[in-house]
């Protein structure tokens, strides 16, 4: 008797969400109609970049190395890649010659281009095969535009990278947001969750105000993320990356983290 209630049931069920799936594919409303359209896209992405190998660096060997993917401010953007040199880890370089990164400096083009994930991803993707970098210990480190592209990027792959240090940057936290209200994949918000993020920006930046870091640091701790912090240094204008990448500190806690293997 109850075995043949429970049969019951569940054949009314299925009947109800049937007829609910059909009431759905009728019109909704009388004045608009269904539409779909589809195109195919194909797009080449290129990039020019300055690259760093560590000292000891040997291709053919089977050693894997910590790779740090760089990204500069606007006033770098150009043809010329030499200005990705202006900046950046590569100043701490100069007189640290045991640096244990591999360090890819892209160049973004001028006018009103600024940072692509679609172009990032895809250079990343190349460089880690092409120069045996560990895919477990890629970090992510921009400043000014360069910062708002190393939130971006963070965003929309955290998958890829153990670490991340944005400098006097700023992005939008709708992925973040989504995260938390769980719209998005266990995946993707477990990687958002566990992601290390070390912020850092000047107190007095007109450029960019430090909310703009505030804002980004807040949203991840909102979603669980207890590896996320933010140093403001105080009185200190627009140009916070000069003592950030001049700090040993910063280059420890990258290689202190590692990125889960897949």
């Amino acid at each position: 008797m109850r075995t043949s209630l429970f049969k019951t049931l569940a054949a009314l069920f299925v009947v109800a969400v049937c007829l609910n799936m059909k009431a759905q594919e009728k019109p909704q409303d009388k004045f608009q109609r269904a539409e779909h359209f589809q195109r195919k896209i194909t797009k080449t992405v290129e990039a020019d970049y300055l690259l760093f190998l560590p000292k000891g660096y040997d291709r053919k060997a089977k050693k894997q190395w910590p790779l740090m993917l760089f990204l500069h401010g606007a006033g770098e953007r150009g043809t010329n890649v030499w200005r990705a040199d202006i900046h950046g880890p590569s100043r701490y370089i100069t007189n640290h010659a045991d640096f244990p990164f591999i360090l890819v400096s892209p160049i973004c083009p001028a006018g009103d281009e600024h940072w692509s994930n679609e172009t990032l991803s895809a250079l990343l993707d190349s460089v880690i095969k092409k120069y045996n970098a560990d895919p477990e210990r890629i970090y992510l480190t921009g400043l000014s535009m360069g910062g708002y592209g190393a939130w971006n990027l963070a965003l929309a792959h955290p998958e890829k990278f153990a670490a991340v240090i944005p400098i006097c940057g700023g992005g939008e936290t709708i992925h973040v947001h989504l995260a938390r209200l769980k719209y998005l994949t266990p995946k993707t918000t477990a990687a958002l969750k566990n992601l290390p993020i070390w912020a850092f920006h000047g107190s007095k930046d007109s450029a960019v105000p430090v909310n703009e870091s505030e804002h980004m640091v807040e949203s991840f701790k909102a979603l669980g993320n207890k590896d996320v912090k933010l140093t403001i240094y105080p009185g200190v204008e627009h140009n916070s990356w000069e003592q950030t990448y001049n700090n040993p500190e910063i280059y420890e806690w990258l290689l202190s983290h590692k990125r889960a293997a897949k």
